[in-house]
This record gives structure tokens, C-alpha cells and sequence, in this order.
């Protein structure tokens, strides 16, 4: 059993504190990892609000990681000690079913191993996340991170890029496609980033005129105010792909109305449930999709496109020991665009 230090969570809305983790032995194809920034997601925030210590124990939330691997099992091949490594929110999966056949572990039919909360497919164990100075992991479900990549703004491409990459490729957006993206935080900012790259004609759709200046320094070509209802109207039918990265419940209809005859709404951002009027619907013969994640071909495809194009996450870097504060400001949206912990704190003894 190896030792590490990290930030868990007892309970239900606690504060996350400074522990000692415990960690597996290395199995032949595993990597150790010495986790150096973790990105905050609104997924860890639900997680903390819902976990219930009771039933599962402590949480150590963190599934979007770079860092440098610091040893290997014995059949590992790929990868040596001092590689850097990207890992996301998925660490195992069984392989054999149509879906991981597929390349898409993340939709495999006996359900994916999760970074953090998942259990361990050979012992049963409760995963514990990358909020740490080391994580362990299969060597299949780490990815080289590509030179020239910033390793603090690149790792929420893991978690927050894959989420927006995989609908962009799978609906084919490329240049002469109409796609808007609603949400301007986490995910929506890197959609649009990646769809600017791709070679659509890119709009953001936003709450407030406030976002005009940032929606143009990302690269998108226009805005669209929400809460104007000329402007929606104006826009309607328009939209080969509206990308739904709202967090919060909300109607669908109006985002439905924007999309072109044929189009798409992707809906990603809130994974409650929908409510949809068939109408929005039938009317253009419209379809509703959604996606979570991504499966390691699409990834390492992700990887590589943000490597060309110089594509990362507009971040905010805070040492993990203000984790907390970041986790009050999340809840209150206060961060343009993504969170950023970096871990090396973890190596200083506690003050």
C-alpha cells in the first residue's frame, strides 16, 4: 500500500481537509502518478453536495489531472518514468463490450470505473480522486500530454473539454457549420474555442451583453443576448449545432427554436431531468442528443487538435490548500472559466 497526501471531504456539504490517502500497490499495467493540477468541476461540487459518508465513506473529489509518472508496473510498455500524462474522469472499463469495442469506454455497458467514487473493478475498493499528490491508475486510461501544452490549463480538457469535443465530431462540425453555444462558463468556453478551430461560424449565446468581450476574445464571430427576445426570435431556425452547456435547469424550447431543419441541440450542461414540447421538435425535424465524457480514440484525438491549434482552458491557478474558497466561489459562479489546483503544496508539511 503506498501513502500520499490529499483533500477529502467527510460528508455531505463539509469542507474538504488535508489527509493521508492510501494508494495500491502498483499492478503489472499500472502507472503511479505524481498529480501536479487538477481541475475543479461542477461535477465535484454536485458530488459534494450529495455524497453520503454513511454509505460510501470519505470523498476525494478531482477527476481532470496532468502530471508525471513516477513509476510502472511491470508490463507497462507505453509509457516510462518522467512522462508527463494527462488522465480524465474514466480509469477502467471492462473492454469487451460492443461499446469499449467501439473506442467509447465511456458508455461501457457494465458501467466505467470513475476516477473518484467508482469502484475498483479488482478489488472492489471506492476510487479515490486526483485532489492528491499521486494517483494510481491503468496505463490504458492515461494519454501523453502533447509538448507545448500549458499541464495547468490543459487539464480540464480531461473532463470539460472531452464533454464538448466528442458532440462537435460526432454532429461533423467543420467549416461552413452554423453552431452556437449557450453557457459561457467551464465547458461552454472551450466549445467555443474548439468550434472556431474547427471552422464554424461561432455564436455565443448568453444571459447578459457583459460576455460581448469576452465571447470575441475567445474567437467566437457573434452574440446573442438570451434575455432579449428580438434577438432569439431573430435567430431562430439558424443553427446547424447549438451546444447547451447551461448548468442550472431550464427550458429547452428556446434553445430548440434556434436549431436549423435537420440540426442538433446538444444538451450538456445539466443532466436532470428534460421536459420537451414535441413540437420544438417536429416542427424542422430537430433532434435532442446528449454526451458525457469521452472514449480514450476521441480523447487522444482531443489531445492532439489542442496541440495544433494551441487550444487550453482559460484558467484560474490557486494552491490546493484553497480548495474550499474554491469551491464557494464556484457556487456562486465566480470564475472565468475553469478552476485550476496546483497540488504541490501537498509536499510542504501542513502550517
Amino acid at each position: 500500500m503506498r501513502t500520499t497526501t490529499g483533500w477529502q471531504a467527510e460528508g455531505a456539504g463539509t469542507a474538504l481537509r488535508r489527509t493521508s490517502l492510501h494508494r495500491r500497490d502498483l499492478r503489472p499495467d499500472d502507472l503511479a502518478i505524481r498529480v501536479d493540477y487538477c481541475g475543479v468541476c461542477h461535477s465535484d461540487l454536485h458530488a459534494l453536495g450529495s455524497h453520503d459518508s454513511a454509505r460510501n465513506g470519505p470523498l476525494v473529489p478531482g477527476h481532470e489531472f496532468t502530471g508525471v509518472v513516477t513509476g510502472t508496473g511491470p508490463a507497462v510498455t507505453r509509457f516510462a518514468a518522467g512522462d508527463p500524462v494527462a488522465v480524465g474522469n474514466i480509469v477502467d472499463a471492462c473492454g469487451a463490450c460492443p461499446m469499449c469495442r467501439a473506442g467509447q469506454e465511456n458508455f461501457c455497458h457494465t458501467f466505467p470505473t470513475l476516477t473518484y467514487a467508482g469502484v475498483d473493478r479488482h478489488d472492489g475498493s471506492t476510487t479515490l480522486g486526483a485532489f492528491s499528490r499521486e494517483y494510481v491508475v491503468r496505463d490504458r486510461f492515461a494519454h501523453p500530454l502533447p509538448p507545448g501544452l500549458d499541464p495547468a490549463a490543459a487539464a480540464p480538457l480531461l473532463c470539460a473539454g472531452i464533454t464538448v469535443w466528442e458532440p462537435l465530431r460526432s454532429l461533423g462540425v467543420g467549416p461552413g457549420s452554423r453552431v452556437a453555444v449557450a453557457g459561457l462558463g467551464g465547458l461552454g468556453h472551450l466549445a467555443v474555442k474548439f468550434a472556431v478551430a474547427l471552422g464554424a461560424d461561432t455564436t455565443v449565446i448568453s444571459r447578459s451583453p457583459g460576455k460581448a468581450d469576452d465571447a470575441r476574445r475567445l474567437g467566437a464571430h457573434h452574440l446573442i443576448v438570451s434575455s432579449d427576445p428580438a434577438e432569439m426570435a431573430a435567430a431562430r431556425d439558424r443553427f446547424d449545432v447549438v451546444v447547451d452547456t447551461i448548468s442550472a435547469s431550464h427550458d429547452l424550447g428556446p434553445y430548440l427554436r434556434l436549431v436549423a431543419m435537420d440540426g442538433t441541440l446538444s444538451h450538456l450542461g445539466h443532466l436532470g431531468p428534460v421536459s420537451v414540447e414535441t413540437m420544438d421538435l417536429l416542427v424542422g425535424r430537430k433532434k435532442l442528443s446528449s454526451a458525457g465524457s469521452g472514449g480514450l480514440p476521441a480523447t487522444a484525438a482531443m489531445l492532439d487538435f489542442c496541440a495544433e491549434y494551441g487550444i487550453t482552458a482559460e484558467i484560474e491557478l490557486l494552491p490546493s490548500a484553497r480548495v474550499n474558497e474554491a469551491f464557494d466561489r464556484l457556487r456562486r459562479n465566480d470564475v472565468r472559466y475553469r478552476f485550476v489546483l496546483d497540488m504541490s503544496d501537498l509536499d510542504r508539511a501542513e502550517p
